[in-house]
């Protein structure tokens, strides 16, 4: 097919910055929200995103595969016949792309295909669903993956069109194969966010903040192993935790990262953000509660890291469950079935860092209180923190973070022997406002946070500082301290007040101080007082 005649419309399509393609992409969202809902433009775009980048990452390899054949001394009918090998592709991490699914065909043909003698016409809907079959077809790991939602009665196929001119002149390539990787995995991150806004509590389902997430990968360090997560929404703990290991320079290819969820589009979301950034993961042939069925059954992790749905009344419960060894969770709240499930999947050595709901730490109703007893008993819990308010835009519900370990001695994970101890972080003090409604934690905040833990333990990463207690932060408790609360996790019973900072003056001086300054406020009130009132006198 010939190529397209370049329009007065069209501009060169040089490689984007960050905020170019944030600002193109969610412009893009617009032109179809007016039409469907977050969730179903969240399915649209998300797809559209990972089919541009595919080809623009596809169409880059095969001019790096042009030029080495070039410099290689072949003729344009010897490189006709290499250039299409699938093997250099797959070979370098670049998916392999059908002719029919890249992009220059659908840009062309954004209006469709008109119907012509003996060819049936096809909306651009039809082209794009044909194109993400195809992909997935070329493509085992993407294999029931990608949307095929775009013919559809409720897409507008004009505005569709439009969108595909759209992202035309969006590029995310040209900076390097692991630049664009880059670019699009954080696109498509900003979108999750921004489509998890606008869904409100539901968006909380499939996505956990940036910073939450990277408080449990801090903490933990997976630098190797096996990594799970039992409800891994669109798969940003694998993300975070390929990120912790790139900055510090360690190999991704290390971790092996295993998942399972029960929301299907999530699933699915899950499934390309991993693609996108290059990660291989199982998360399953399928979507699947992890309570009815577990998708990993022998799998024992040496990293979970996790963010369940809070307080889940109606869940998949079995009395007689193997997993419930420290107690049978109660039928109206999921809790700590979930963290039992988890401390079930750990190895002998094995650490585990899992949101929740505040009341989870001193919750004693249906039982909670005796297995939380149990675990506690059980020299599980390494780390307690109670994290801000407003973290999450989705609930304004408080959280805190559970970390478990299997191994508190001496060894690979630490230089200190905290068996029978317990660290209790405070950290609602921390982080800042984004804006009205949500909370962030900064990089200090996240260094001052997981620091302490590691001082605590003394990992490598803590460098030789010596923990010590820090008053209305963190408290290095015992075991029998705890049970002296009657097992209760809540770091506020344990770590005190903040020192009063002396500001040099005598307290008697200041207290005399004061109560002048107090009686002043008074006597100023007493006159506005009668002001107003000889004011309201007049007006009567």
């Amino acid at each position: 097919m010939p190529p397209r005649k370049k329009t007065t419309k069209d501009t060169v399509s040089a490689p984007s910055t960050m905020k170019e393609l944030k600002d193109t992409l969610w412009k893009a969202a617009d032109k179809l929200r007016g039409s469907m809902d977050a969730s179903q433009y969240k399915d649209v775009i998300l797809g559209l995103v990972f089919l541009k980048y595919v080809s623009d990452a596809f169409d880059e390899r095969r001019e790096q595969i042009r030029a080495e054949l070039v410099a290689d001394g072949l003729n344009e009918d010897q490189i006709a016949t290499l250039i299409d090998d699938e093997d250099e592709y797959l070979g370098s991490s670049v998916f392999w792309v059908p002719e029919t699914a890249r992009w220059g065909f659908l840009a062309q043909n954004a209006k469709g295909i008109q119907e012509t003698a003996g060819v049936e016409g096809q909306t651009v809907g039809q082209l794009v669903n044909a194109a993400m079959r195809a992909l997935m077809e070329a493509n085992s790991t993407l294999a029931g993956t990608l949307p095929t939602i775009f013919n559809r009665d409720n897409v507008d196929q004009r505005r569709l069109g439009e969108l595909i001119d759209l992202f035309n002149d969006t590029r995310f390539t040209g900076h390097g194969a692991t630049k664009a990787r880059d670019l699009l995995g954080e696109v498509y991150e900003y979108f999750l966010e921004k489509f998890a806004r606008a869904e409100g509590k539901r968006g909380g389902e499939f996505y956990t903040p940036a910073s939450v997430v990277r408080v449990l990968v801090e903490m933990l360090e997976p630098y190797s192993g096996r990594v799970y997560d039992p409800c891994c929404g669109s798969g940003g703990m694998f993300v975070q935790t390929e990120k912790f290991i790139e900055r510090h320079g360690g190999n991704p290819s290390e971790v092996a990262v295993y998942g399972q969820e029960l929301n299907e589009r999530t699933w699915r979301m899950a499934k390309m953000n991993l693609a996108i950034h290059g990660i291989t993961g199982n998360l399953g042939d399928r979507w699947e509660d992890t309570f009815a069925q577990d998708k990993h059954p022998d799998l024992l992790a040496d990293y979970i890291l996790a963010n369940p749905p809070f307080n889940i009344k109606d869940w998949t419960r079995k009395e007689d469950d193997k997993r419930w060894k420290f107690g049978v969770p109660p039928a109206g709240n999921a809790n700590y079935a979930w963290i039992q499930h988890i401390i079930s999947k750990l190895s002998a050595r094995g650490s585990a860092g899992v949101v929740m709901a505040n009341g989870s730490m001193s919750s004693n109703s249906s039982g909670e209180g005796d297995i939380r007893a149990r675990l506690v008993e059980a020299d599980l819990v390494s780390c307690m923190i109670a994290l801000p308010t407003q973290l999450f835009r989705s609930t304004g519900i408080p959280v805190c973070v559970w970390f478990f370990a299997k191994d508190k001695a001496v060894g690979p994970k630490g230089k200190i022997d905290r068996q029978g101890q317990a660290l209790f972080i405070d950290a609602r003090n921390l982080g800042y406002m984004v804006d009205r409604a949500e909370r962030a934690l900064s990089d200090d905040d996240i260094a001052k946070i997981s620091g302490t833990f590691h001082a605590w333990r003394g990992t490598e990463s803590a460098k030789g500082v010596e923990y010590a207690d820090e008053p209305g932060f963190c408290y290095s408790a015992t075991l029998a301290e705890i049970k002296e609360t009657d097992y209760a996790l809540t770091p506020g019973r344990y770590v005190g007040a903040p020192p009063i900072e002396d500001d040099g003056e005598p307290i008697a001086e200041k207290l005399e101080r004061l109560k002048k300054e107090l009686f002043e406020q008074f006597d100023e009130s007493a006159r506005l007082q009668a002001v107003v009132r000889e004011q309201l006198g007049r007006v009567s």
